[in-house]
């Protein structure tokens, strides 16, 4: 269920490309997904962070979250993602990120919107229609 708008589910090949693509972009460009769990009991809850995705011939630094589908609703996609947010302008100076939410996903839309963030364009991507929304530093 967490994998909805995702364009397929994973097998262990898929699973292992998966992983060694994280670890990449950790090595190549310093950011990457983390692991959201519960404070309380350490209980996975989704994942969070930051990735560098291609727009249209444009590489910039995207905030991603999935959580599973029993912690939706409870604010924390919102609660990590602003945290996110917060580290690629404080702590890696980007200034401009990016989310690329699925166009029918409402609940991951409304989660950029709260974060500020405005919706720029939709465009074709892996099959799927995306939203493009942007949010720039504070200055």
């Amino acid at each position: 269920v967490a994998m909805r708008y995702y364009p397929s589910t994973k097998g262990r090949r898929e699973t292992q490309e998966w992983i060694s693509w994280n670890l990449r972009s950790y090595e190549e460009d310093g950011i990457g997904l983390w692991i959201v769990e519960s404070k309380g009991s350490g209980r996975f809850l989704g994942e969070c962070g930051l990735t560098m995705q291609e727009v249209e011939g444009v590489r910039e630094p995207e905030v991603g979250y999935h959580f599973l589908r029993e912690y939706w609703g409870q604010g924390f996609a919102t609660e990590a993602a602003a945290a996110s947010l917060e580290y690629g302008f404080d702590s890696k100076g980007y200034d401009r990120i990016i989310c690329l939410p699925a166009a029918d996903n409402l609940p991951s839309r409304r989660v950029a919107e709260r974060l500020g963030m405005a919706l720029e364009r939709e465009v074709e991507r892996h099959g799927q229609r995306v939203c493009v929304y942007a949010i720039e530093r504070s200055r």
